[in-house]
């Protein structure tokens, strides 16, 4: 197959002046999906399938796909400047991102976001064209089996996400469980923990549980600390502190490399996409940085990794869609319900049956990474100067956005209330030395662990050892088995004893 030929081929699709307009909406309606905590990706991609309708097959796809990696830069926009994660794939970004911009630094936080967001989705995409069908059949040996041992694995790295002692981490990851049950169960259809109130019956929102643990109990937080809330916090008076400085330049590099490389490989496995890959950049720049104290304190690692995974995750993502038919989490699955609209069945034969959609769509991805990247770059003094607002009046705006984007998800005062209460609950465990990432992380790998993990057991005839006889779900757990261990082991390693110093 000559993919520079093919490539050039959907050049001529995407570079249409119509279908440029399209790819400039899409990026534009996604940033602004991703800024506006509660409206996600799929909720507006599902909204706009009615649209898709009088688009031609091409411009359709490029369209939904522009705003679903458009929603993944724009959630880094709040997580960074008011530590509100528009985005789940977001919520890694508040924890280093937000104590940037607490340093003055949220130009270069927000600069690093998205350059190390451009660099990710070009390598996505050029992935995507080169090795994409062939390594698409690797996710063919994913089954519950394996994604649940996988799982096991993702919630082990979530154990050092956490600021504090690990014990902290471990009740944190429970109670984000817990919460992770509550609604239908998935196979029996009994009810847990519902107690008769309707909107339980599907369980929390996690737009909810982010924008109560980190938006609402931020506020919180500013209302207690008035001293503090009377302070400016310091922003950039040239054009030259609003970008990234060499040092950070430097140190933003290696995480954006590693980043989008595992982002991409994440993103090619069912259940995959930008969450998963951005906590796991994440543990991974702070297993190998020489200094892991510096995160969660505005470690410029911290932001450019995650940054660039959950970009290539979600751009990764499209590879099991186009090339097997399978859509790889919940957004994809709503991009595939237009492809079928459209007439076009998703899998082996999509290439060849419709090459100009294909590869148009690719090309499209060029085109809407680099729209992101001059549409975003330039308004980085207009993001920063948010942060000259008084806190005062910004905690009035934090609730505000968080109280409408509650609301609209369902339209009931319930989804407000329980926003209210788990901001509460998040102003409570952060004033008594918890952090709530690991909690977010686990409730919603929780909901994806439960699923697997009924799938798998029922595949292995209620045995648990099904999840060792499979080699790739063995070597999840074996993997997961070592990261637990090895701190243990490390503690136990003598301490080398230093020669006496001389007296002479």
């Amino acid at each position: 197959m000559d993919v520079l030929g093919d490539l050039a081929q959907g050049f001529a699709q995407a570079a249409t002046p119509w279908n440029l307009l399209i790819a400039l909406a899409g990026c534009i309606v996604g940033t602004a999906v991703g800024v506006l905590p509660g409206l996600g990706p799929t909720a507006t991609i599902s909204l706009l399938l009615p649209i898709s309708v009088y688009l031609d097959k091409t411009s359709a796809i490029i369209l939904l796909s522009g705003i679903y990696y458009g929603a993944m830069y724009g959630g880094s926009i709040t997580s960074i400047l008011v530590k509100i994660p528009g985005e789940a794939a977001s919520v890694i970004t508040c924890i280093d991102g937000y104590q940037m911009a607490r340093r003055g630094r949220a130009g270069a936080a927000l600069a690093i976001a998205a350059f190390g967001s451009f660099f990710a989705g070009i390598v996505a995409t050029v992935g995507i064209a080169l090795v994409g069908p062939g390594v698409a059949e690797f996710a063919l040996a994913f089954g519950p089996i394996e994604k649940t041992s996988l799982l096991i694995l993702g919630f082990t790295l979530v154990l050092g996400v956490g600021e504090g002692s690990r014990i902290k981490s471990v009740a944190m990851i429970g109670l984000g469980l817990f919460l992770a049950t509550v609604g239908v169960d998935l196979v029996s259809g009994d009810e847990r923990f519902v107690f008769d109130i309707a909107p339980l019956r599907d369980g929390f929102n996690i737009a909810i549980l982010a924008m109560g643990l980190f938006g609402i109990s931020e506020v919180l937080l500013m209302a207690e600390d008035r001293d503090e809330s009377t302070k400016a916090v310091p922003t950039p008076k040239r054009l030259r502190e609003l970008l990234p400085n060499r040092t950070e330049l430097g140190e933003s590099a290696a995480p954006v490399v590693r980043g989008s490389l595992l982002g991409f490989f994440l993103g090619l496995l069912p259940g995959g996409g930008g969450m998963i890959a951005s906590f796991a950049s994440y543990m991974l720049e702070r297993r190998i940085s020489k200094a892991p104290e510096a995160f969660g304190k505005g470690a410029v690692a911290g932001v450019a990794g995650p940054e660039a995974a959950n970009n290539a995750g979600a751009q990764a993502s499209f590879v099991p869609l186009l090339c097997l038919g399978i859509p790889a989490n919940a957004t994809i699955g709503v991009i595939m319900g237009a492809l079928l609209m459209a007439g076009v069945t998703p899998g082996p034969r999509l290439i060849v049956d419709h090459p100009e959609m294909f590869w148009g769509v690719i090309a499209s991805m060029f085109v809407g990474n680099a729209i992101l990247v001059v549409l975003n770059v330039p308004l980085v003094g207009l993001f920063v100067s948010l942060l000259r607002v008084p806190r005062a009046v910004m905690s009035i705006l934090i609730l505000f956005f968080c109280v409408i984007g509650a609301y609209s998800l369902n339209n009931n005062m319930f989804d407000v209330a329980a926003m209210l209460a788990f901001g509460v609950i998040g102003y409570g465990l952060r004033k008594t030395g918890f952090d709530v990432a690991p909690l977010l992380l686990a409730f919603v790998l929780g909901r994806l662990f439960e699923e697997s993990l009924m799938q798998g057991l029922i595949i292995g005839n209620g045995q648990v050892s099904a999840f060792l006889l499979s080699p790739l779900s063995a070597v999840f757990v074996v993997a997961a088995l070592l990261i637990l261990l090895l701190p243990a082991v490390m503690r136990l390693r003598p301490t080398p004893i230093s020669p006496p110093k001389s007296t002479e």
